[in-house]
């Protein structure tokens, strides 16, 4: 079988031309007759790797210098609680926009160790739009706000950085880093699982304003403090080698395809020409509200529920897969990321153009 189109939220597909440098370098990395999961992180060869990527992150995003650039283990769903336990201290209250499934959960996870404000829940409009920023109640004070950029189930995507009201504003961009040029200095931290657009699962890169990592309360275990991987440059302990090496093969290979300007030009025209065929066809239709439309996460519904099966698997044998909608919102989702070549978009258009005509 040759490559299929694969549409999934994460793990996601990844560009063809990284996978096959990871190929043709894994028994023999650099000449050095081992693969880069066979040497010690602590190797020159290995913090040139880890050097290197950050460096091209770095450029990539224009970090600025008073930030700290973080390659962490786990996933984006352990920052939940590591967030408030680092960023908070124990009388202080954080605000949670909730906009979806994962904004939700990380605010269910920050009131399990701090005092947790909802600023705005988009619940009553089943998370299709986002509320009114005249909503809003912010706490005085707060020690942050924290949203997800992009809500991957829902398919819901600020297209703006929201006003935190003068608190740090903190952002879980999992499923939109990297997709377009993002001014770093309006936000405290930015903080992304790695499985969707950077590389394989099991890290999480961490953009941090350095102030704030110094609030972190002396009851906080070290393995758990961002400070202290600052300090020993992401390697207080063994950190996820492989990945972070996977990570720094998709960043210089962004760096080819002209950098995030150069992407955001793509993913827009893929992301429009997707709507346009779902609003244009009378059989298919996105929920969202079309001012926070995602440009990586497309769920769409047909109009009968008993198509989806034959949708899914006709879809499937053309070559396209992971197209199932998240078990608490049904129906279909196109995720849609970096490393989704043009002609996915193009032959999963075809194809819905082709079931809609036999099934409308």
């Amino acid at each position: 079988m040759g490559r299929i189109f694969n549409f999934s939220a994460g793990p996601a597909t990844l560009p063809v031309e990284v996978l096959e440098q990871a190929r043709s370098e894994m028994l023999d990395w650099q000449g050095r007759g081992v693969s880069v999961m066979e040497v010690s992180h602590r190797s020159k060869a290995f913090i040139k790797v880890a050097e290197q990527a950050e460096a091209d992150l770095r450029e990539l995003l224009a970090i600025p210098a008073d930030y700290a650039v973080l390659f962490l283990q786990g996933g984006a769903t352990q920052q939940f609680a590591q967030i408030p336990m680092n960023l908070a201290a124990a009388g202080d209250t954080v605000d949670y926009l909730v906009t979806g499934q994962w904004s939700k959960k990380a605010a269910s996870e920050a009131k399990l160790v701090r005092k947790v404000n909802v600023v705005a829940d988009g619940a009553a409009g089943n998370y299709t739009d986002a509320p009114d920023r005249s909503q809003w109640k912010l706490t005085p004070g707060a020690a942050y706000l924290h949203y997800c950029p992009n809500e991957t189930i829902g398919g819901l995507e600020f297209h703006a950085v929201p006003d935190a009201g003068g608190a740090p504003l903190v952002a879980d961009m999992s499923s939109t880093i990297l997709s377009r040029p993002v001014d770093v200095s309006r936000f405290g931290m930015i903080y992304a699982g790695a499985q969707k657009n950077i590389g394989p699962a099991g890290l999480v890169v961490m953009i941090v304003r350095r102030d704030l990592i110094d609030r972190v309360p002396d009851t906080v275990p070290n393995i758990l403090r961002y400070s202290a991987q600052a300090k020993e440059g992401s390697m207080l302990n063994t950190p996820p080698t492989f990945s972070w090496y996977f990570a720094g093969l998709v960043f210089a290979w962004l760096r080819k395809q002209g950098g995030l300007d150069r992407m955001a030009e793509i993913n827009r025209r893929k992301a429009d020409k997707l709507y346009r065929a779902i609003d244009g066809s009378g059989f298919y239709r996105n929920p969202v509200a079309v001012a926070y439309r995602s440009w990586m996460n497309v769920p769409f519904t047909l109009p009968r529920e008993e198509l989806d099966a034959p949708f899914l698997s006709g879809a499937e044998k053309a070559g396209l897969t992971e197209l199932k909608g998240h078990r608490s919102v049904g129906g279909m989702r196109a995720s849609i990321y970096n490393a989704m070549p043009e002609a996915g978009v193009d032959a999963l258009i075809g194809f819905m153009a082709d079931f809609a005509k036999r099934h409308g």
